[in-house]
């Protein structure tokens, strides 16, 4: 299995360096070369598979024996699910009005990232002990990224890890999860900005070729192949655990209602659909629309600025995983991706060929959905199950009870879930609700912090390439055995 870039201007890889990898050095994202497609009888056999099963029989069509072979795979998959507090990893809620949940968020952090960053971590270490090597990841977050990350490759010895956090611009616990945790391996630092903000000096860094090769730098954000593919198994997931037989002709669909900022969550949705999953895609977002406006008007273009909302982790302007949905859709026109997306970092606005436009609106629809129809939405769903969603969640449950309420016949619904609701209280007392917090999200208040200050006016990309190379000296000395 080879990785070609999405703008065609970059060598083909394997999967050990995409891994290993950001963006292509022509700017472009990673994408498999050619896809699998799975047919009716390999979808039978999948249909009863545990969440982790699913995840291993994916990876193994993406990642060649010879890399890893498949023994190494599944235990490495075993040890990354080990510490999820539910013993499905993923569980499917079925609730009232045909509405079905699926919880993403059993692992550490309670959050959907979890589930794709654990994994990402033991591939990591596995190729890093194997070649003794020593890596510096750089991860920009609005939110839960950062802490999943950082839970994934704390106390690894291989691996320090740089966070970036937007202050005041993710929740309180969100922002506890990572200051707390004072590993040696651990830099968090507090940028005053947004989460688009803070990725411009990580994107400023990241494009000097020869200093990431120097640091071996990387990023766990959902640029990289590794989560996209193991989110692919999300999918696979909701349609085995909601179609209603695989026995009929032709398989039945499922829609997949996939909350998102970033769409690293909807690229795998595209992928999985293009494998043969025979599902329908509806991407669900918040006020901060350009997805939605993408979707239903072809219009790829930047809004004046980042709107806070209830569901933060989504608060995000540039969701730089359409470029592999654009694509994928295009028939992996690498030509034309690259001039609309070099139109768009030039410009900030593009419309879409209606070519393109009209495939995206083939595999997709989408919605937007305010702050007060979250709210109203939290407070149906707790009405009619004593269910509590997060804001995210909600996000995705507000387009199911539209549906219901327009009383319009529609394939069986699977909504994902990204997140437990307590890592969210403000926007459950916004809803009115009350939340039950965890004993250990609640510990966090009393734990020690730790995290570097960026203000504003402050140079950032100098900053974080002066941490880099303090990092990559204490690696070099430890690796050496030299004195500090």
């Amino acid at each position: 299995m080879w990785y070609v870039s999405t703008r065609g201007m970059a060598p083909r890889i394997d999967f050990e360096e995409a891994l290993f990898s950001g963006y292509a050095p022509d700017g472009g994202l990673y994408m498999p070369e050619e896809l699998p497609q799975l047919g009716r009888e390999t979808l039978h056999e999948w249909s009863t598979l545990s969440y982790p099963s699913l995840v291993k029989e994916l990876c193994s069509l993406f990642i060649g024996p010879e890399l890893i072979p498949r023994d190494d795979l599944n235990d490495l998959i075993d040890r990354a699910f080990s510490r999820f507090r539910h013993r499905e990893v993923v569980h499917l809620s079925r609730l009232r009005n045909g509405l079905n949940v699926l919880e993403l968020w059993h692992g550490v952090t309670y959050a959907f990232k979890d589930l794709s960053l654990c994994c990402t971590a033991q591939f990591l270490q596995y190729f890093l002990e194997k070649r003794k090597r020593h890596i510096t990841v750089v991860v920009g977050t609005s939110g839960d990224t950062g802490s999943a990350a950082i839970e994934s490759v704390q106390g690894a010895k291989n691996v320090d890890i740089i966070v970036l956090l937007p202050k005041g611009h993710c929740t309180k616990i969100q922002e506890l999860q990572m200051t707390t945790v004072l590993r040696e391996n651990v830099h968090v630092f507090g940028v005053e900005g947004n989460s688009d903000e803070l990725d411009e000096p990580i994107k400023t860094v990241f494009a000097d070729m020869a200093f990431v090769k120097k640091h071996n730098l990387m990023s766990l954000n959902s640029i990289n192949w590794s989560r996209v593919l193991v989110q692919i198994a999300h999918h696979f997931f909701a349609y085995f655990r909601c179609a209603p037989s695989l026995d009929m002709h032709p398989l039945p669909p499922v829609e997949v209602v996939v909350p998102t900022g970033a769409a690293g969550n909807l690229a795998a949705g595209c992928i999985a659909q293009k494998m043969g999953l025979p599902i329908h895609l509806v991407v669900a977002v918040n006020s901060n629309d350009i997805i939605h406006r993408t979707v239903q008007w072809g219009d790829f273009s930047l809004s004046k600025a980042v709107k806070p909302t209830l569901a933060s982790a989504m608060d995000i302007q540039v969701p730089y995983n359409m470029e592999r949905i654009f694509w994928l859709l295009s028939s992996s026109d690498s030509q034309v991706i690259r001039a609309l997306m070099e139109q768009f970092e030039r410009t900030k606005s593009v419309s879409l060929p209606k070519e393109l436009h009209s495939k995206l609106l083939e595999a997709v629809t989408s919605q937007s959905v305010s702050d007060e129809a979250i709210t109203q939405t939290m407070g149906r769903c707790w009405q009619e199950n004593q269910y509590l969603l997060c804001p995210h969640s909600a996000v995705a449950v507000s387009c199911h009870y539209q549906q219901v309420d327009r009383q319009q016949p529609s394939p069986p619904r699977c909504c994902l879930a990204p997140a437990s609701a307590a890592k969210f209280p403000e926007a459950v007392r916004a809803a009115r609700l009350t939340v039950d917090t965890p004993a250990e999200i609640l510990a966090l208040e009393h734990k020690e912090a730790r995290c570097t200050p960026m203000r504003k006016g402050d140079d950032w990309t100098r900053m974080l390439r002066d941490t880099i190379e303090d990092l990559s000296q204490q690696w070099q000395r430890r690796f050496l055995n030299l004195p500090a």
